[in-house]
């Protein structure tokens, strides 16, 4: 039987990478929303934070922890109740999405939270000492202050998403992956399967150039 050439798999590989592009986007948004806010609670309730909670820090910090702690195929298979619960479907790009962002959150929560801790305490200090509650301290100074760092971490998030999306097509989650596995690796394709692979690296590079440019404008601006 004669290969498929990548020429001739361009069409599939333009669809796999739309595939992708929403799985990743839609994961990385949620774990933006979700990611941010799960970061900055555990840095306000760690032992040096403005709402002190050993509890909730340790209680947090141990969801956190276990959940990064697990590799990424067995949490999509693990998940698979709960992704057909909240997505109707276990398999597809949208339903790839619900194990995407669970594994991204803890990630970015742990970014945020480092970041949130590199504010000098000087000027919480300064705005506490001005009356600030301490939603206007998260709004007005932390988060502001943070945000070099907060765009570095949501950039090497999404680029982890990129990455884990690869390994969704294992499990019938499409995109890029999946791709490689049908039309390369399953047929000894070596070239498909390189095409695929260089698409993922320029999307990666492409990425990452934008965060850093975001950052140092960032940077430039203050």
């Amino acid at each position: 039987m004669t290969k498929t050439t990548w020429v001739e798999a361009l069409p599939e590989l333009l669809t796999a990478l739309g595939q992708t592009a929403w799985m990743t986007l839609g994961a990385f948004l949620v774990t933006l929303v979700l990611g941010l806010g799960l970061g900055v609670w555990l840095r306000l309730a760690a032992p040096d934070g403005l709402r002190r909670n050993a509890v909730v820090h340790q209680s947090l910090g141990a969801l956190v922890n276990l959940t990064r702690s697990l590799p990424f195929l067995i949490l999509m298979i693990v998940l698979i109740p709960f992704t057909r619960l909240v997505a109707g479907t276990a398999y597809g790009p949208t339903a790839a999405i619900v194990p995407l962002a669970v594994g991204a959150i803890p990630f970015y929560a742990r970014v945020v939270e480092s970041a949130l801790r590199e504010v000098p305490v000087g000027r919480i200090e300064a705005a506490q000492s001005m009356g600030s509650t301490t939603a206007q301290i998260v709004r007005k100074v932390l988060l502001p202050e943070a945000l070099p760092g907060l765009v570095s971490g949501a950039t090497l998030t999404l680029v982890t998403l990129i990455g884990y999306s690869t390994m969704a097509g294992a499990i019938g989650g499409g995109g890029v992956g999946d791709f490689a596995i049908r039309y390369g690796y399953q047929r000894f394709n070596t070239p498909v399967l390189l095409s695929a692979v260089l698409v993922l690296v320029v999307v990666v590079q492409l990425v990452q150039m934008l965060g850093d440019g975001i950052v140092r404008a960032i940077a430039r601006g203050r």
